[in-house]
């Protein structure tokens, strides 16, 4: 072995052995931290529950819920909306016993498992998912894909246990970073660009800054709007709100062809928006899909024939001018709904 294969050697194995010390850093730091977290959610869960009593929808309840909501979300950030404190009570009301929480689970493995109704059925993924090691989407695919019948069923137990592992891959290190339920709870801000790759991030840079100079009406609300459903995390890549219009504008951008669950989750965003975030005197939302390549047959047999609430358009690869961007976007359409 040269000189020179010598030195390649020995960087490699430098690098190794930091990045090594990395992982395990970042590992130890998500297991105080989730521990932490889960301790603090089951104790919030067991106050809730001690105040609200059996029914915290009732209006007794539902009072109490928004008062705290607003009080915590004002002292310590986004994470204690109604919908996560109900989610906390819930937690409480499934594992009532604390001793019985483990630290290799986080918030998101008990999201998932609050929603498996059976009792035995919900011990089983427990147990496994600490005994196997699981990742939150191993375990999310386990019980989507029924696991615990098909253990049950099969002769051949030791291969329907291993193959998760090559259907559903466990990453090699959890990011701690891009964990929005940490992010919430360390009462610290994502970073935007964690959740897109360059050519998205660019394009979204100039559509931001086109809709914000040029568009008539814009008001910019957020960049990267995170909301979770049942444990599930969605992002929208921009969202403005237009005073001519009256309504929310919501944006997504695909770097590929349009395809249906693309069109179904934009369909997702604007029911959101419309039964959760919708002020008194607003217009429905509008949602935009911009993309690489789209098909008008496509949009007209996802969406249902009087649809007036979801738009696509292609990007193009270079900067075009103002009436090329106006053309594509359909802002004539926009004057349409506002008459």
């Amino acid at each position: 072995m040269n000189e020179i294969e010598l030195f390649d050697n020995k960087q490699q194995e430098t690098y190794r052995t930091i990045r090594n010390s990395i992982i395990a850093a970042q590992s130890k730091v998500y297991s105080a931290v989730n521990s932490v977290m889960i301790t603090a959610y089951w104790e919030i869960g067991e106050q809730i529950y001690k105040a609200c009593g059996e029914n915290d929808r009732a209006e007794y309840g539902k009072k109490i819920l928004k008062y705290i909501s607003e009080k915590l979300t004002e002292e310590f950030g986004k994470g204690y909306s109604i919908r996560n404190l109900r989610n906390m009570r819930n937690f409480y009301c499934t594992f009532p016993i604390r001793q019985t929480l483990s630290a290799e689970l986080s918030w998101s493995h008990y999201l998932l498992l609050m929603q498996i109704r059976n009792d035995v059925e919900r011990d089983f993924y427990t147990q496994e998912a600490i005994k196997s090691n699981w990742s939150v989407r191993q375990l999310d695919r386990q019980i989507n894909t029924m696991y615990y019948k098909r253990i049950l069923a099969s002769r051949d137990k030791e291969s329907v246990a291993a193959e998760i592992q090559t259907t559903e891959p466990k990453p090699e290190y959890e990011q701690i970073i891009k964990d929005p339920y940490v992010l919430e709870f360390l009462d610290l801000p994502a970073n935007e660009h964690y959740y897109e790759s360059t050519l998205e991030q660019a394009l979204i840079d100039h559509l931001q800054k086109f809709l914000l100079e040029l568009g008539r009406g814009f008001s910019f609300v957020a960049r990267q709007k995170h909301f979770n459903v049942d444990g599930r995390h969605f992002y929208i890549d921009l969202v403005f709100y237009n005073y001519i219009l009256k309504c929310f504008v919501l944006i997504d951008l695909k770097t590929g062809d349009l395809t249906h669950q693309d069109i179904g989750q934009m369909q997702m965003y604007v029911n959101y928006y419309t039964r959760n975030l919708m002020n008194e005197g607003d217009k429905p939302p509008i949602g935009l899909l911009l993309c690489a390549k789209k098909s008008d047959t496509l949009m007209k047999l996802t969406l249902s024939e009087d649809n007036n609430q979801i738009y696509a358009a292609k990007y193009l690869d270079y900067m075009p001018t103002e009436e090329e961007l106006k053309r594509e976007l359909n802002l004539d359409e926009f004057q349409k709904i506002e008459e």
